[in-house]
C-alpha cells in the first residue's frame, strides 16, 4: 500500500471542487469509517474517510454504504456540528498524510461557527478528529488518553496538537539536489535514506526512484526523482505483482515483477478498486470468524457421517446372500439335524447345480437357523431403506453447508447478518439476543447490463429465496450455475439480449463456488420453471426448460456492471 504524502496531495487536489459544497448527511457505516454526503456543483458525492489501521484513506467513493439504524456517538457529534455546514477549505498539512476540512455551520441558536475535521492517515496511528475553530477537541473516532501518550492526548476538551514534526524536505517545493548532498553513498540502502530525507514518500516510491536511477549517483538520482514527480499529473495505476500481491500508486511504477496493470483517471476509482473488497473481506472475517468455524465444523461432520453411511450401505449388499441361504435351508430342512455346524446342499439357483456350504449354529434347530438368516436379511433390507434416506438427507446437508461456505467468500457484513438469521431459523444456532427487531426485506445487489437491462443478485440463501419467489416475476429470466453452489440472478426481462445474458451469467459465475474457474456452466430459464421442493433447504430449487451458457468469471466486469 502507498497512501503516502504524494498520494494525499493528489487526493486533496481532486477534492477541491467540494470546497463551497454543503455537507447534507454524515454516516458512520463501520467503527472507523465515515462517509460525508456532500452537495457540490449541483450533484451529490460521497466522501469517504477511514481511520482503519490497514485501510486508512480519504477519497470520493462510488461504492454504496450502509446507514446503521443507531448511529455511533462520534457520528452523532459530527451530525450536530457539521451536518448542514459548508466546506470552506480542504488542505493537506505540509506534505504529511494529514488532511483538514474546515467547515462553517450554524449552532442551535443560528450563529455561525467554524469547525475543523482532521483526517490523519498514518497506519495504526490513523484518526479522525473534530475540533472547534480554536482547535479544541470536541471528539475523535479514536481516543488517545494521557496514559497512552503524554506528548499528544486526543480526548474531548484537550487542545489538538499535530504529530511531532520531522525535519524533512518537501520534494515538491524544496531543493532536491541540495538535499541529496546529505546522502551517504557508502552506507547503501538509498531508498531508506530517501525516506529519511524527504517527506511524503512511501517505501515503494523511494524504491521506484532508486530503480530508475540505475547505477545511482547524485545526478542520476536527482534526475530519476524529478522524472517521478513530473508523472504526478498522469493516471493512477493498480498493479498485480508476481505472487498475487497488489499495489496502487499515483504514478506508473516500473520496479518489481509486474504481472498485470490497470490505469484509472481519479484517486477515487483506484482506491475503490484497491481497498473496497479488501476492507469488506477484512470486516467480514472479523464479524464472521465464529460463523465460519461453525459452518466448516458442520460441513466436516457431515462429510464424516457420509463416509460412515456409505459403509453401512455397503454392508447391506449382503442381504440377498442371507435371503438366499435362508431359502436353501428351508428347502432342505428334512436333510438337516440339530447340532450340525454346517450344511452342504445343492444350490438350485445355480444353473450348473453346484453345491454350497452354509454355516449353522449347533445350538439351534435347522428351522431356527433358517429363520436367523431371514432375520438378517429383513434387518438389512430395512436398514438399506433407512440408510438411503439418511444418505439423501446427509447429501442435502453437505450441499447446504458447502453453499454457505461459498457465500462467505463474497459476503458483505449485511449478508453475514442474514446468514446468522437463517441458521437461527433453521435451528442450527441459538438466537444471540432476545430483543426482537422489525423484520427487514433482504436487499438484492443491483446490476445493469451494458445494453441497459437491470438484473439482481441474491448473495445468500435468504436473498436467493426472496429474489426467486417474491421479487421476480414469472416471466423474468432466472440464472444459476449448473450443479454448483451459487447465487440466483434475476433479469427483469422475458427476452434479454445476448449481451445481457452473458454479463448476467458472468455475475452468476462470479458469485458461485466456481469463481476462480474458467468456462463455468450457467443455466438460464424463465422464472415460471423454477420450483422449490416441499421441505427443501433455504436457497434450494429445481428447474426445467433451461439453456446452458459457458462463461469465465471476471471481477472487472462485475464491478463495472454494479449499480
Amino acid at each position: 500500500m502507498a497512501f503516502d504524502g504524494l498520494m494525499t496531495t493528489r487526493v486533496v487536489e481532486e477534492l477541491q471542487p467540494l470546497v463551497g459544497g454543503r455537507i447534507n448527511k454524515v454516516y458512520q457505516p463501520y467503527t472507523l469509517d465515515l462517509v460525508f454526503q456532500v452537495r457540490a456543483e449541483r450533484k451529490n458525492v460521497l466522501l469517504l474517510a477511514s481511520a482503519n489501521a490497514m485501510y486508512a484513506r480519504m477519497h470520493i467513493t462510488s461504492e454504496a454504504v450502509s446507514n446503521p439504524s443507531e448511529p455511533p456517538l462520534f457520528c452523532m457529534m459530527l451530525r450536530k456540528h457539521v451536518e448542514g455546514g459548508f466546506i470552506e477549505s480542504i488542505e493537506q498539512l505540509e506534505r504529511d498524510r494529514i488532511i483538514v476540512l474546515r467547515v462553517r455551520s450554524r449552532n442551535e441558536l443560528g450563529d455561525e461557527e467554524a469547525k475543523k475535521i482532521y483526517i490523519e492517515l498514518m497506519g495504526r496511528h490513523s484518526n479522525i478528529i473534530l475540533t472547534d475553530g480554536q482547535d479544541k477537541i470536541l471528539d475523535a473516532i479514536k481516543h488517545l488518553p494521557l496514559s497512552q501518550n503524554t506528548f499528544r492526548t486526543i480526548m474531548p476538551g484537550m487542545t489538538y496538537q499535530l504529530p511531532p514534526a520531522q525535519d524533512k524536505v518537501d520534494p515538491l517545493t524544496g531543493d532536491i539536489e541540495k538535499a541529496l548532498h546529505r546522502i551517504d553513498w557508502n552506507a547503501g540502502k538509498l531508498d531508506r535514506q530517501l525516506l529519511g530525507l524527504f517527506s511524503g514518500l512511501s517505501p515503494q516510491i523511494a524504491k521506484e526512484i532508486v530503480s530508475r536511477a540505475g547505477l545511482a549517483n547524485r545526478t542520476t538520482l536527482a534526475s530519476a526523482f524529478q522524472e517521478v514527480l513530473k508523472e504526478l499529473d498522469g493516471p493512477y495505476v493498480l498493479q498485480r505483482m508476481d505472487g498475487g500481491k497488489e499495489r496502487f500508486a499515483p504514478i506508473r511504477l516500473t520496479e518489481g515483477s509486474i504481472i498485470d496493470e490497470k490505469t484509472f483517471e481519479t484517486s477515487g476509482q483506484v482506491l475503490d478498486a484497491f481497498f473496497h473488497q479488501k476492507a469488506n473481506r477484512d470486516r467480514v472475517k472479523q464479524q464472521a470468524a465464529d460463523l465460519e468455524r461453525f459452518i466448516k465444523s458442520e460441513y466436516d461432520k457431515n462429510i464424516l457421517k457420509r463416509s460412515k453411511l456409505e459403509k453401512d450401505l455397503e454392508a447391506t449388499l449382503r442381504m440377498d446372500e442371507w435371503k438366499h441361504k435362508g431359502e436353501l435351508l428351508t428347502t432342505y430342512l428334512y436333510q438337516l439335524e440339530r447340532g450340525m455346524k454346517e450344511a452342504t446342499v445343492v444350490d438350485y439357483y445355480d444353473p450348473d447345480g453346484a453345491e454350497i456350504t452354509i454355516s449353522l449354529d449347533p445350538r439351534f434347530s435347522p428351522n431356527e437357523n433358517a429363520q436367523r438368516y431371514y432375520k438378517r436379511y429383513n434387518k438389512l433390507k430395512t436398514a438399506k431403506v433407512e440408510v438411503a434416506r439418511q444418505l439423501e438427507k446427509n447429501q442435502a446437508e453437505i450441499a447446504y453447508f458447502e453453499g454457505l461456505l461459498a457465500q462467505l467468500d463474497v459476503a458483505s457484513p449485511e449478508d453475514i447478518r442474514e446468514m446468522r438469521e437463517e441458521l437461527v431459523e433453521e435451528g442450527y444456532l441459538r438466537e444471540r439476543q432476545k430483543k426482537k427487531k422489525k423484520p427487514q426485506l433482504p436487499q438484492l445487489e443491483a446490476y445493469r447490463s451494458s445494453t441497459g437491462l437491470p438484473f439482481f443478485v441474491g448473495k445468500n440463501n435468504k436473498q436467493n429465496d426472496y429474489a426467486t419467489f417474491k421479487f421476480g416475476r414469472r416471466s423474468d429470466t432466472w440464472l444459476h450455475t449448473k450443479d454448483i453452489p451459487g447465487s440466483h440472478v434475476i433479469i427483469q426481462s422475458d427476452a434479454p439480449d445476448e449481451t445481457t445474458l452473458k454479463e448476467a451469467a458472468i455475475v452468476a459465475a462470479y458469485f458461485s463456488k466456481a469463481r476462480e474457474s474458467s468456462q463455468v456452466p450457467v443455466d438460464f430459464t424463465e422464472l415460471r420453471y423454477v420450483k422449490k421442493p416441499s421441505g427443501a433447504k433455504p436457497g434450494f430449487v429445481i428447474y426445467t426448460d433451461q439453456t446452458t451458457l459457458y462463461v469465465t468469471p471476471d471481477p472487472d466486469v462485475v464491478q463495472s456492471l454494479r449499480q
